[in-house]
This record gives C-alpha cells, structure tokens and sequence, in this order.
C-alpha cells in the first residue's frame, strides 16, 4: 500500500514538472510573438493572418502520436493563439448578441477568449461596427442546417463592401431552462423563432397547448426566465449559467445533427491557405436556359458547389439574387477562370470573399 502511494505521488511530481516546462514554453512562446508583432508593426502587415493559424492546427494536429485527442488539442492552442495574440494588439470582435447567444459561443469557438467581444442588437449593426472600424472582425450566423439560410445576413451582403475570411459551423444544442427546473411548472416558453422551430416537436409532445413567445435571442429569453417562475426559456447551457438558471431538460431539438454556419467578416480578405472555399453572389439575366448556363464555367473545371441558394432582388420584381459557396479560392486560376464566364451572363457579380474552410 506504502509502494503504491508513492508511485503515485512520483507520478504526480513529474507532472508538476511536465507543467512547469509546459509554463516555461509558453511565456516563451508569447515572448517570439511579441517579437513577430514588432516586425509586422515596422514593416505595416497586418498583426493577423486567419490562414497561419490554420497551418499551426494542422501540423500540430498531424504530429500528434496521442493519446493526447485532436479536438482538445486545437481547443487548447486555439486559446493559446488568443492570450498571444491580446498581447500584439487588443483583437475586437462584433458579434448578434447579447451574451450567451449561439453567435456568442461561436465567437468564442473562433477566437478564444482572450479577444474583446461586443455585443451588438442586430445583424446590421455587426457590419455596421467592422465597416467603421470599431471592431476588427464581425461574425454573423448565415445558415442552419435544420432551418435553412437567415436572410437578413444575405441581404446585407448586397450593399456592404465587407469580405468574408472564415467560417464557423456550431454544432447547436438547445436546453429547456427555468428557475424552479421543472417542467410542470411552465405556462409559456420564451426564444427566437429558429430555436423554437428546430424544437417543435419535442415540445409538441411534451408541452402541448404552451404559448410559444418569439423573442430577439436566447439570452433575451433566458434574462426574462430569470425574473418569471411560470416560463421556461430555450437557450444554451452558458445561458443557463450566466442567468442562474436551472436545465429542466438538456438536448431537445428535434435533428441530432443541428449545426449553424456563421461567417466572420472583415474589411480586409485572406490569402491563399492551399484548403479554400470561396462565396459569390449574382444575378443573372432573364434568358432561356440561364440557370443551366450559370453552372456550366464550374462543371466543365471539376469546381465542387457546396451551396446554391436564391433571394428576390428587392430592388427588382420577380429577380432573384444568388449565393454560391464552391471550393478553392478566387486567385487559383480554374476559379478564376470560371467566375469570368460567369460574369458574361449576370446582371452583376460580387465575390464575398475567399476563406480558410471550417476544419
């Protein structure tokens, strides 16, 4: 028994000087950061380039022997990215807030938590505040996988002058919360519309004849819980906790498989990452067989579409805009090449932006 307790605490000490080691690495780590940013700063490049930090989680990633797991890995450096990269310079963020959305959380998936994040009440204020400069990127929720496109992010994108440099996918998890955590308790239930549509049958079945109450956000929902006994609210975990609240049940949407895709946006693009997806958006003229035609410079060229989907041109009746994701990125010959011909048959043609895909 003595044996044992000792073989443990050796082990232990190694650990403690394993973390040492690992402390010592770091700050001198951010130590060669600081140095990098005093070279970009004199030579005027920009103090972050999304496509490095992608290089870093893919080596990383491929020398990793285990049994240390990939996906803690990257969360880990990703955090280890952010401390360094808030002692270059202060990275601020505009996200739809407020605190605890599904934005926020994929802001902080994106960027760590060392970034500043500020909230904004609306999808045209997140542009708004990068467009002025007074955050240097934004990140806007654009698709979910159950419920399809947000309109109000496309809609944007016509006017603003922004480029897209990542993406984010979220996988979403919705919890029933409310003060008392008990379901027979509940006469109304508070959230944004998608949730609350990504929720309906398990509420169906298990709370029939509720009001259902449409709100701005999650965490608008949860604050309201937060003073309501009687109502329950679907939100995030974080918003459980940031509200005091309690879970009454944890996972309830209706798809296992929800995912919501945001992009973050910039006043600036991205360079070449070798793993690339570009977005496009266009209309095209009203002439027979246009929409085979649109998809013809990208077939014949062996360009993968991820995405195709079609908004009415609010400034024209009965014309619609359409937004394309395909792989690669607009300065590869072949998707150059293709956008071109593209060109030829669109009323106008605007590239979003070419950016690292979501690993």
């Amino acid at each position: 028994m003595q044996k044992n307790t000792e073989s443990i605490q050796d082990l232990r000490t190694r650990i403690d000087s394993i973390d040492d080691a690992i402390l010592e690495l770091l700050n001198e780590r951010s130590q060669v950061v600081l140095d990098v940013g005093r070279l970009k700063s004199g030579s005027n490049l920009d103090f972050h380039v999304p496509g490095r930090e992608r290089q870093i989680f893919e080596r990383l990633q491929s020398q990793n022997r285990g049994p240390f797991p990939n996906d803690a890995l990257k969360s880990i450096y990703r955090e280890i990215i952010s401390a360094c990269l808030a002692l270059e310079s202060p990275m601020k963020v505009a996200f739809l807030g407020p605190k605890a959305t599904f934005s926020h959380l994929a802001t902080m998936q994106q960027f760590g938590l060392s970034a500043e994040f500020v909230p904004m009440k609306s999808i045209p204020s997140v542009f708004e505040e990068v467009e002025k400069g007074k955050a240097l990127y934004g990140v806007v929720p654009v698709e979910n996988s159950t419920e399809g496109v947000i309109s109000h992010t496309l809609d944007m994108f016509v006017e603003s002058k922004l480029q897209v440099t990542a993406e984010i996918l979220l996988e979403v998890h919705h919890d029933l919360l409310s003060r008392t955590g008990r379901l027979e308790d509940i006469r109304k239930v508070y959230s944004h519309a998608q949730p609350i549509a990504q929720c309906r049958q398990w509420l169906d079945e298990n709370l029939p004849g509720i009001p259902l109450v449409d709100v701005a956000s999650t965490a608008v929902a949860a604050q309201i819980v937060s003073e309501d006994y009687t109502a329950a609210a679907i939100a995030s975990e974080l918003a459980a906790s940031l509200y005091d609240i309690k879970v009454v049940r944890s996972r309830i949407e209706d798809q296992v498989n929800n995912f919501t895709r945001f992009l973050v946006i910039s006043r600036k693009g991205c360079d070449r990452s070798g793993c690339d997806k570009t977005s496009v958006l266009f209309a095209v003229k009203d002439e027979p067989g246009i929409l085979c035609r649109m998809l013809e410079p990208f077939a014949k060229r062996g360009i993968n579409l991820t995405k195709i989907e079609s908004r009415p041109y609010k400034s024209k009746a009965w014309e619609y805009i359409f937004f394309l994701d395909l792989f690669g990125h607009v300065s590869d010959p072949e998707v150059s090449e293709a956008l071109d011909e593209l060109k030829g048959c669109c009323q106008f043609l605007k590239i979003l932006g070419s950016y690292p895909r979501s690993m």
